[in-house]
């Protein structure tokens, strides 16, 4: 599968535009367009995205291209979707691109799901730090988010909507199973809400006004 390191992490359910600059991503865009629109997303732990040299992570997302337009300077526009799980059984020499041998990933089957009070109960935390971020001006989802009634899938909307950085996002897209990332995102929720709220008190402590 072509493949596109990044400095962020798509999740599935999530939405990843892309300005396509570097010649060799703008021929993976065309090769991609000519065959099934997909393309896979990994974080570069280490690194940079421009010229290689980079540390890649192996479990990444399927991005799934909506939209693409071509430029006049020759650059690319183009709009993906995360579908599902991937993993990386072996990189491929990076030529033209990046390649690699990959696997679909779904949770494992046996793995504990989230129960639906719990998944409530999270949808109304992540809400909250939304609301929240937004009140102090920081680059989140909308605290109205729209999530699906399935965790399985939920989750990782969440986890995408959340002003949280890309390595716990990575650690969202590799564990297993809803109630695993559940857990999870609980706690970057309960986290994320303490750091906003103690913002916000200064930011009131600091008022001039009566």
């Amino acid at each position: 599968m072509p493949m596109f390191p990044l400095g962020t992490v798509l999740l599935p359910g999530g939405v990843l535009p892309l300005q396509v600059f570097e010649p060799r991503y703008r021929a993976m865009v065309q090769d991609c367009l000519a065959a099934d629109r997909r393309f896979g997303v990994v974080l570069i732990a280490r690194g940079y995205e421009v010229g290689g040299n980079d540390v890649r992570t192996d479990v990444g997302t399927v991005a799934q291209m909506m939209q693409a337009t071509e430029m006049a300077n020759g650059l690319w526009f183009v709009v993906t979707v995360g579908t599902r799980r991937l993993r990386v059984r072996r990189w491929l020499p990076d030529d033209p691109y990046p390649r690699a041998e990959v696997e679909e990933w779904d949770d494992d089957p046996v793995a504990a799901p989230m129960g639906s009070a719990a998944y409530t109960q999270l949808v109304r935390d992540a809400r909250r730090v939304l609301a929240l971020a937004a009140e102090v001006g920081q680059p989140a989802g909308p605290a109205t988010l729209e999530v699906a009634d399935d965790p399985t899938l939920g989750t990782f909307q969440l986890a995408s909507a959340l002003p949280i950085g890309p390595f716990d996002r990575q650690r969202i897209l590799v564990a297993d199973g809803s109630g695993a990332r559940g857990e999870l995102l609980g706690e970057l929720c309960r986290e994320r809400a303490e750091d906003l709220d103690g913002l916000l008190q200064f930011s009131d402590d600091d008022d001039p006004r009566p």
